[in-house]
């Protein structure tokens, strides 16, 4: 994402509770594939972390309310046209049937950190269909949030192009960003081909989500609903699917 760092670095603090994935997946079944979020969720050396506080307690105050204020890019989020196109529409400005919608998961698995070809999704298990939410899975998401996910694979610019041709709706992934990584990124590099190529034709792109192997070819009904920012850039999503 195109933020100055502000001499900011990554914090990288181990989750106890990592979610749990089924390791066998039936019809009809909501899948959550939300990583989880609190002050030890990955976020960009370009960003601050998130912060809760807990204003009172229920066990002295009668009443437990929390406090907690975050960038609209950290944690699993869905960012809008507006996050890089000038007058583009918003979060709160989308229908939302646009986080409703029919998808696939496409297995492109790595390693190590590298670039992921057209040739890579055309060789995937699993058809395109116009109008599809296309989650792809690298196998990063396990990864969330230890140093390791700093360094992932990422997209050809040729990929975007692809995706538009089929007419998707929008593209989820289970890393940081489809460009990219910053730490592996040349100097003065301000390029984004995914996203300069995906919001402009808003085609939303969804972020840090955890896609199991088990969902790998399948095809999924998405519910991706984010909060109603107003005027917001991105928001924070729950992202479930069923199969």
């Amino acid at each position: 994402m195109p933020f100055p760092s502000q001499g900011r670095q990554t914090v990288f603090t181990p989750h106890a509770d990592v979610v749990d994935v089924p390791p066998d997946i039936d019809d009809g079944q909501f899948v959550d594939l939300t990583q989880p979020f609190d002050d030890a969720a990955y976020h960009s050396a370009a960003l601050p972390p998130p912060e809760f506080e807990t204003l009172s307690d229920v066990e002295t105050d009668g009443t437990n309310v929390q406090w907690y204020g975050a960038a609209t890019h950290v944690g699993t989020h869905v960012d809008a046209p507006r996050h890089f196109v000038p007058g583009g529409k918003t979060i709160d400005d989308l229908a939302l049937d646009r986080f409703e919608r029919d998808g696939v998961v496409l297995d492109v698995e790595r390693e190590d950190p590298e670039r992921i070809t057209v040739a890579d999704l055309e060789a995937a298990d699993g058809r395109v269909k116009e109008g599809d939410v296309v989650l792809l899975r690298t196998g990063w998401g396990e990864k969330y949030p230890t140093p390791a996910y700093e360094r992932y694979p990422w997209l050809d610019a040729a990929v975007g192009d692809w995706l538009l041709e089929r007419g998707i709706s929008m593209l989820a992934v289970d890393t940081p960003s489809p460009d990219r990584p910053r730490e592996m990124r040349p100097d003065d590099w301000d390029e984004y081909p995914i996203h300069r190529t995906l919001l402009p034709a808003e085609v939303l792109i969804a972020e840090h989500l955890r896609i199991p192997a088990t969902l790998s070819g399948t095809r999924v009904e998405v519910r991706a609903f984010p909060l109603a920012f107003r005027g917001g850039d991105g928001a924070p999503v729950r992202f479930v699917v069923r199969v």
